[in-house]
């Protein structure tokens, strides 16, 4: 006799779809001349564009099982050098912008060279290049802050408006289009998510998973350059705004985690539970003007994310059924057949 299935509102699914409904409902009650207004929107949207750029730079080495922690400095050198590049050595925009996007890419490729060459976990390997980075930064940019670029074609990079929003959110949906496209119907994403799943399975099937891993850095700090550009374009250089982009990017990436595919790093997951914390952040913000709301919520959510996933593991394991196991004469007299696996042998191996 089937079991009837209890019904489901996909909370373990689109829980931040649910959360983010539930920000503008309460603020659009408590604070409506506030928080219903095009300019929430419309501000909210871009402000976020080059946390969500970032987020999905973390995202795909993540795919792979590699974390990324450079993000932060990579973004920040990325701001400055392509303003220096314009300022201080009269580079016309697009020069700049792809030799620091080209750079960029360089770090991710020695980051993925230490990582797959040098054997160093991944975690140590950029939280160690995210120093280094920063100290080329400081030597790019002289110790002093570099005046903008004053050509209207640098501001209208990212300021033109595209149907009431800047054009920087548009810029940031095509990324999210292609990176969500390559992981998800593609052979490298496929080969990504594999090395992510069990790398040692992966190899033993025949994937390089050390290529795979420094296309993923490669990629990210990529990624990174680009979010630098618009960054500098948007809002203009900063010494110090990359490391506080960090905590934001990963937070969304492993509370993403947790939607629409819960147990993997997706593209759309990330940007619902980014644009989340954003409304909720700015709809507290307009209630009460304090400015570590930010940092709480980030926080909150980072850990939120790892504990639901966690207790979502065990909570798997307990409820695994046993292998049922066909009794044969021979096991029936206490012996095994020759090179059978036992049951629990092949849980551990899948």
């Amino acid at each position: 006799m089937s079991s009837r299935r209890r019904p489901s509102l996909g909370l373990d699914r689109f829980s931040g779809l649910y959360l983010w409904a539930l920000f503008v409902a309460v603020f659009a009650i408590w604070v409506p001349h506030l928080f219903l207004t095009a300019g929430t929107v419309h501000s909210v949207a871009a402000q976020q564009a080059i946390a969500a750029i970032v987020a999905i730079a973390v995202l795909v080495p993540l795919a792979g099982g590699t974390y990324d922690l450079s993000v932060g400095a990579t973004v920040n050198f990325a701001t400055i050098m392509v303003t220096v590049l314009q300022s201080n050595h009269s580079w016309s925009m697009w020069p700049a912008i792809i030799a620091t996007v080209l750079l960029c890419a360089l770090i991710g490729a020695v980051n993925g060279l230490i990582v797959v060459v040098g054997r160093v976990n991944s975690f140590i390997a950029t939280l160690g290049s995210a120093s280094v980075i920063a100290a080329f930064q400081a030597i790019t940019a002289g110790q002093a802050q570099p005046l903008p670029p004053t050509s209207t074609a640098w501001s209208a990079l990212t300021q033109r408006e595209v149907l009431g929003f800047q054009i920087i959110v548009f810029y940031m949906l095509a990324i999210a289009v292609v990176v969500w496209w390559g992981l998800a119907r593609t052979p490298a994403g496929r080969y990504l998510y594999a090395v992510g799943g069990n790398a040692e399975a992966a190899r033993l099937s025949g994937v390089r998973t050390g290529r795979w891993t420094w296309l993923a850095l490669t990629t990210s700090a990529t990624l990174c350059g680009v979010a630098g550009v618009f960054y500098a374009s948007l809002s203009g250089p900063s010494l110090t705004f990359g490391g506080a982009l960090l905590l934001p990017a990963f937070a969304a990436v492993f509370l993403g985690s947790t939607q629409l595919t819960p147990g993997h790093v997706n593209v759309w997951g990330t940007l619902i539970a980014l644009y989340a914390l954003a409304t909720g952040i700015k709809g507290l913000q307009l209630v009460t003007g304090v400015q570590w709301l930010p940092d709480m919520f980030n926080g909150l959510a980072l850990l939120s994310a790892v504990s639901f996933a966690v207790w979502r593991q065990q909570g798997r394991g307990r409820r695994r059924p046993r292998p049922a196991r066909d009794t044969t004469d021979e096991e029936a007299s206490g012996r095994e057949q020759p090179g059978a696996a036992r049951p629990q042998e092949l849980s551990l191996n899948q």
